[in-house]
């Protein structure tokens, strides 16, 4: 489950910002890439649970 976490923070993200900036009250925008920016640092953080085919073939030979 680790490994989609990065794909389902980028998805979040975009849609946070979709939505978010559509709402047209006062210090939406600040909260609204705030968030965002938070859910990017999450995303790049489970980035290394992503497997790497690279690594798995070079283990073989």
């Amino acid at each position: 489950m680790k490994r989609y976490l990065s794909a389902i923070f980028l998805v979040i993200t975009a849609l946070l910002l979709i939505f978010g900036l559509r709402i047209d009250t006062q210090w939406s925008g600040i909260v609204t890439w705030g968030l965002a920016f938070l859910l990017l640092i999450a995303a790049a953080y489970f980035t290394k649970y992503i497997p790497n085919e690279k690594k798995k073939s070079d283990a073989k030979e």
